[in-house]
């Protein structure tokens, strides 16, 4: 799997700040008549009063102190989730919340003793997310099957040009939803196909072309980008279309040995037409990680 780096995050601190002001008149001549004593009396009277009582409200106003989970939705910001157009505009390393999808799922490991894993999730309008070794226990992994509906907070980071959702935690809502392929074959090549990130998505017609390891012998597929790995490693492998040539993975944590997918790419022989479906990855450019291949139609 390969390591990212994690986007720096950036808390907002809630700063709450209290001012007051005051001043002092001076008499207006040195002499002080009675009736002038006497507004004098009236008036520091009334500012007594004004103060005791001022003085007893505050003190008799009782103290609410804010639940944990209000102080940590202060701090982190507003838990209602957003649209994936809000999600687009957010600024990197800001804090997000959404409703998505579980589409697939990569393998669940620990870290120091803490379980995670990546997800894959789309909603229902096309937009897709991809959370990056999301904290889970076993028994919550198994559970988010695809289909369960989720909604996730954490923060908006990018590595190598792949938009994630990181730092996340989740709660299980009530829902299901399994996105059908998109046919993006159109949008190889272009711009355009950057908007389908992080999609389920299909590809038709493609021709297994050569791919080359280290030393430049040629293969239809290679175990690492280099052909440095073996059976258990990520499949990289090569395909044509209108003269355009393109790389495409076997996650080997999503769809690893044995798998009907694994198996067929290792079995793919130059030249072989096929469709092939899996989730627009991005690397520095589309790196698309097939879940499936079959003989073109």
């Amino acid at each position: 799997m390969k390591r990212k780096i994690m986007a720096a995050l950036i808390m907002a601190a809630l700063v709450v700040s209290a001012a007051s002001c005051g001043g002092n008149n001076q008499p207006a001549a040195t002499t002080t008549t009675a009736a002038t004593e006497a507004a004098t009396t009236t008036t520091a009277a009334e500012t007594t009063a004004e103060t005791t009582t001022t003085t007893e409200a505050a003190t008799e106003a009782p103290e609410t102190e804010a639940s944990e989970e209000e102080t940590e939705a202060a701090e982190e910001g507003d838990l209602t989730p957003m649209s994936f157009e809000e999600f687009n505009a957010a600024e990197l390393d800001s804090f997000v919340v959404v409703e998505t999808y579980v589409q697939a799922k990569q393998g669940w490991w620990e870290d120091n003793g803490v379980g995670q894993a990546s997800f894959y999730t789309q909603t229902d309008d096309h937009g897709a997310y991809f959370l990056y070794n999301m904290p889970c226990s076993q028994e919550e992994y198994e559970s988010l099957v695809p289909g369960t509906k989720i909604k996730v907070a954490g923060y908006k980071a990018e590595w190598s040009g792949e938009t994630e959702i990181t730092e996340a935690t989740f709660e299980i809502e009530e829902g299901s939803f399994i996105a059908e392929a998109e046919d993006v074959t159109a949008l190889l090549g272009t711009d355009e196909l950057e908007a389908h990130k992080n999609e389920f998505v299909a590809f038709k017609g493609m021709t297994i072309a050569p791919i080359a390891n280290a030393d430049g012998a040629e293969s239809a597929f290679l175990y690492n980008w280099d052909g440095s790995g073996e059976d258990g490693s990520d499949l990289y492998f090569k395909v044509t279309k209108d003269d355009q040539e393109f790389t495409f993975t076997v996650e080997s944590y999503l769809c690893g040995p044995g798998t009907d997918v694994y198996e067929a790419v290792k079995a793919l022989n130059v030249g072989d037409v096929v469709d092939l479906e899996g989730f627009l990855y991005w690397y520095n450019g589309a790196n698309p990680h097939i879940t499936s291949v079959s003989a073109a139609e």
